[in-house]
C-alpha cells in the first residue's frame, strides 16, 4: 500500500499558495498538491473596480506578484473570487444586516461567481492568468431562512454570505460551470495549467 501511494505521488516543484483561505489550501491538497502557505498582503479596497473578469484577474496577479518578489524561485499561485449580481460585486458582509442584505438580493434567482487565478514565477519570467465563470441559481428563501443562516458563523469570510461547501448548500438550486469555483478555486483548470507549465508530472 505505501509503495502504490509513493507511484501515485504528483512530481511538482515548490509550490507557494499566496492566500489564507483554508478552502484553497484543502481543494489544492485533495488535488495532491504539496503546497507552502504565505497569505499576500496587499489592501484589496485600494484596487479600483471594473469589470468582473478584469478585476478578479487583477486581484489574483497582484497576489500572486506579491510573494513571488519574495519568493522568486517559487511559482506562486494567487486567486480571487466575487459573487456579481446585477453587475454588483458582493464582497464579504461586515454584519449580519449586510449579511441578510446580500442574501436578499440572491434569493430565488441566479448569479455569478467569478475567480481568477495567476501562476507565476519570476525567475522563469512566466505568468498566466485566467478566470473562470459559475452561474449558481438560488431557491426560494424564506425569512426564518435567512435569518437562521446569517445566525451561523458561515457567511462572514465569503464573497456574497454564502459557503456552497458548508451549511450553505441548502440555499443552491443548481449550479452550471465548476463547483470547485464557487467554494474558491476552479481547481480542474488550475490543475490543467500547472500541468501545461510542467509544474506538476503525473
Amino acid at each position: 500500500m505505501n509503495q502504490r501511494n509513493q507511484t501515485n505521488k504528483i512530481i511538482q516543484e515548490p509550490i507557494i499558495l499566496a492566500s489564507k483561505s483554508p478552502r484553497r489550501k484543502e481543494l489544492l491538497e485533495q488535488a495532491g498538491l504539496t503546497l507552502e502557505i504565505l497569505a499576500a498582503d496587499i489592501d484589496e479596497e485600494s484596487i479600483e473596480l471594473s469589470a468582473p473578469v478584469d478585476y478578479v484577474k487583477a486581484l489574483s496577479r497582484i497576489k500572486a506578484d506579491n510573494i513571488a518578489k519574495s519568493r522568486p524561485d517559487h511559482w506562486v499561485i494567487g486567486a480571487d473570487t466575487i459573487v456579481v449580481v446585477d453587475d454588483v460585486i458582493l464582497g464579504k458582509p461586515k454584519s449580519r444586516e449586510e449579511a441578510v442584505h446580500m442574501l436578499n438580493s440572491l434569493n430565488n434567482r441566479d448569479h455569478c461567481v467569478f475567480t481568477g487565478f495567476t501562476i507565476c514565477c519570476h525567475k522563469r519570467q512566466e505568468s498566466i492568468t485566467k478566470s473562470i465563470e459559475t452561474n449558481v441559481f438560488f431557491k426560494q428563501l424564506s425569512l426564518g431562512e435567512i435569518q437562521w443562516y446569517t445566525a451561523t458563523d458561515e457567511p462572514y469570510d465569503k464573497a456574497g454570505g454564502y459557503g456552497i461547501q458548508g451549511i450553505g448548500a441548502f440555499l443552491v438550486r443548481k449550479i452550471n460551470g465548476s463547483y470547485s469555483n464557487v467554494v474558491g478555486l476552479p481547481i480542474c483548470e488550475v490543475m490543467e495549467t500547472l500541468s501545461s507549465l510542467d509544474i506538476i508530472q503525473f
